[in-house]
């Protein structure tokens, strides 16, 4: 009788592991949304097991995140951090020891030069700066809005050569060969720091996560977090007051970067100035209203997206159609839509 007993409780206890083994985990769908990092409007949605659970994997994302928003800020210093704005500081003085994080960016920044020929530039900070001047008086003074003297800009483009830029990676150094120059690492920083965000989280986090830092998108696993699903991912339409989406994207494992003529810009008369400044003119790029790009990479994604936007879109086409795993959508000035060859298969269809 003791040995039926126990060959039965034994059983029983083996059914019982076996049902806890096959038994499905409920995920459901959370989100979250800041806007004190990268300057930017973000929204985190990821599939999680609770609101506990997910609150405290965001915490851990948001900290990720601050970390790259601080290091790669090039306009306020921390405490107890050597950043962008200490590099701009003190590097033409001396070498300056950085993070490996900074190291990286940099090293990220001078391939895409050499592969932009140049249309994107980290060292262009001399002549961005005097852009940004004039945006932030015309932002609090538009009465005062005017552009920056042509001379000036001429002048302060002597001091971008992305060879004065000197990392010293064996010793973990950061060293300006001119005594002028500036980093500005506006088109690469952003779209640098979703993308090893992105993946501490889908190591670390969430099964299924979307992650839109402002223009950056990136998305792994699946809507619903069924398998199947994919994610549907608006882009922004440049046109005022838009009441649809230039397109909707269904990805995933993939990410999508927008630059446009509609993000930052100011006014001098009628006519409006954006952010983004062409290298070979010096004044802000006119070929188009908008550019994304769709990508594995946000870093990469963003870095196309201002290359391409100082291109004009049959030189941007050319330059598209000889690169693996990427494609784009241009906006033009009119709002006419032109997509690269493979851009089409990822539209939605409902």
């Amino acid at each position: 009788m003791k040995k039926i007993i126990c060959a039965l409780l034994a059983l029983t206890i083996t059914f019982s592991f076996s049902a806890c083994s096959t038994q499905k985990t409920e995920y459901e769908k959370y989100t979250a949304s800041f806007l004190d990092l990268f300057d930017t409007a973000s929204t985190i949605i990821a599939y999680d097991v609770s609101q506990e659970a997910f609150d405290e994997k965001y915490e851990r994302f948001y900290k990720e995140l601050e970390k790259y928003d601080h290091l790669y800020d090039i306009y306020s210093e921390y405490e107890n951090i050597t950043n962008l704005c200490t590099v701009n500081r003190l590097a033409s003085n001396e070498p300056v020891k950085v993070s490996e994080e900074i190291i990286d960016l940099l090293q990220f920044g001078k391939t895409v030069y050499s592969q932009s020929k140049g249309k994107t530039n980290i060292c262009f900070g001399t002549v961005l700066e005097l852009w940004h001047n004039e945006r932030e008086l015309a932002k609090d003074y538009p009465e005062q809005a005017k552009l920056p003297d042509i001379d000036e800009l001429k002048k302060a483009n002597e001091h971008t050569n992305i060879d004065d830029l000197i990392i010293d990676e064996e010793n973990s150094t950061v060293y300006f060969n001119d005594k002028n120059m500036h980093l500005d690492v506006g088109a690469i920083a952003k779209g640098f720091a979703v993308a090893r965000v992105t993946q501490f989280a889908k190591e670390n986090l969430w099964v299924s996560a979307a992650i839109s830092i402002g223009g950056n998108v990136t998305t792994y696993g699946y809507k619903n977090n069924d398998g199947t699903t994919l994610w549907k991912i608006g882009i922004e339409s440049p046109m005022e007051n838009a009441e649809d989406y230039s397109e909707t994207v269904s990805i995933t494992d993939l990410s999508v970067v927008t630059s446009g003529d509609y993000q930052r810009y100011f006014y001098v008369g009628d006519k409006k100035y954006c952010h983004i400044i062409n290298p070979d003119t010096l004044m802000p790029s006119e070929y188009m209203a908008s550019v994304s790009v769709l990508c594995e990479d946000s870093g990469l994604g963003d870095a196309l997206s201002t290359t391409l936007f100082n291109m004009s879109i049959d030189e941007g086409k050319e330059y598209v159609e000889a690169l693996d795993g990427v494609e784009a959508l241009w906006v033009d000035k009119q709002y006419n839509k032109t997509y690269s060859s493979g851009f089409e298969k990822f539209i939605s269809k409902d």
